[in-house]
């Protein structure tokens, strides 16, 4: 079983930067994909970036150029730094994580198999 902890969100004004940590327990993390993903009232749960065990990066659209995604495999911690925020951004933040053996395939078409419990990440002015 994974454990997963998100710290680091708030409040903040359109512009501002933002950074988010989730520290996963149990072993093996390093050979783990990770992921954030976020949730808007009235929105599905939506990808918005994630990082392989070999620290190949994926992000939405929307994030793009704003967002980064970082892992330190020694701290067994990935990060999110969210720079330029707009009111849009405004959700619940969630870390996710495959289980260690998933393959790319698997990765890019299935959800992950554990889940934080979220974080509020509010973009206003």
């Amino acid at each position: 079983q994974v454990q997963l902890v998100e710290s680091g969100g708030g409040l903040v004004q359109p512009g501002a930067s933002l950074g988010l940590s989730c520290t996963a327990s149990g072993s093996n993390f390093r050979r783990r994909a990770m992921a954030w993903y976020r949730q808007a009232p009235g929105n599905q749960r939506e990808l918005v970036a994630r990082i392989t065990g070999d620290r190949y990066t994926k992000y939405s659209d929307s994030v793009q150029g704003r967002f980064t995604i970082s892992r330190d495999n020694a701290k067994n911690t990935v990060y999110l730094q969210m720079n330029t925020l707009k009111l849009e951004d405004t959700a619940v933040y969630y870390c996710a994580a495959w289980t260690a053996t998933a393959i790319l395939s698997t990765i890019a078409s299935q959800p992950p198999d554990y889940w934080g419990q979220g974080i509020q990440v509010t973009v206003s002015s």
